[in-house]
């Protein structure tokens, strides 16, 4: 039977996976008490216990804000980890999936941005993540780098779950309209994941980077409004909301980290290559605030 190697179970994508990747063999996840991404020892040691086929990490540095004061860590773990995981996956013939993210770019293209396209990121959390991918692509072996966007789910912290506690708490809630980008539900990603792995003899010759996100964009602005809009058809709680106003990144209070403006991706390659292809990401939205509707309109 195929072993499936999971890492980041906890995260956002990572929880999801543990549902989606069952199926598809003996699926070991583990966590940062398991494999520590901060410590190339406990990487290697983790890997080689658990001695998998398949390789799919999903742990990594996340808070955008914070990886500005903490750089070396963000580094040690988007940036140097995943070249020491990619090393372990090619040592044992393991394909690695890897997830990174359209903050890679800096957003000021006027298309969508594929993948041929020169990353640029503009904070220290694009850098570590772009690290991370060079590292993977200077080890050589069979892997997938997945650039994902705006990701959102039941758990930690994210846009949609910070939208629907704040557009109860006030009456007037200001929310960006330059930046765009991809919404896309965790649990949508894990499935795509799965479907990957079902084709997983493409994967040697077939490597390298590939967008996986959403369909179509939105503002944040937009995203909210139908965050909001959405949930009142849902819950039929049509009052006690708050008013949602646009303003510009401009006007927004300053940020330790920048975003960039417009990283929208062009999801055509997995398509063409994979067969692979999610849903536009308002529907992804309508599919997911059934699951938490009750608990956030009570």
């Amino acid at each position: 039977m195929t072993t499936i190697l999971l890492t980041g179970m906890t995260g956002q994508v990572g929880w999801e996976l543990q549902r989606a990747l069952a199926p598809l063999g003996n699926l070991i996840a583990l966590g940062r008490g398991e494999m520590d991404h901060a410590n190339p020892d406990s990487i290697r040691a983790a890997i080689r216990h658990v001695a998998p086929n398949i390789i799919v990490n999903a742990a990594g540095y996340t808070t955008v804000d914070k990886a500005e004061a903490e750089v070396d860590l963000a580094t040690r773990i988007n940036g140097v980890a995943p070249g020491i995981i990619a090393e372990e996956a090619k040592r044992i013939g393991a394909p690695l999936i890897h997830y990174s993210t359209d903050y890679v770019y800096n957003g000021k293209l006027e298309r969508p941005y594929t993948e041929d396209d020169a990353p640029d990121p503009v904070n220290i959390y694009g850098k570590s993540k772009l690290a991370g991918e060079h590292a993977i692509q200077a080890v050589g072996g069979a892997h997938l780098i997945l650039r994902t966007s705006w990701v959102y789910s039941s758990r930690g912290s994210n846009f949609v779950l910070a939208i629907l506690r704040l557009a109860r708490e006030k009456p007037v809630l200001t929310v960006v309209s330059d930046q765009v980008g991809s919404p896309s539900w965790a649990r949508a990603i894990a499935v795509s994941t799965a479907d990957l792995l079902r084709k997983r003899h493409l994967i040697q010759n077939h490597q390298g980077i590939y967008h996986l996100s959403a369909a179509g964009h939105a503002s944040r602005y937009d995203f909210a409004c139908a965050i909001v809009r959405i949930m009142k058809e849902i819950s039929g709680a049509s009052d006690g909301w708050a008013e949602i106003r646009p303003i510009t990144a401009a006007q927004y209070p300053p940020e330790p980290a920048r975003r960039p403006l417009n990283p929208v991706t062009d999801k055509s390659k997995i398509r063409r290559v994979f067969g692979i292809e999610m849903s536009g990401w308002e529907y992804q939205l309508r599919s997911f605030l059934p699951d938490i509707g009750a608990v956030i309109a009570g």
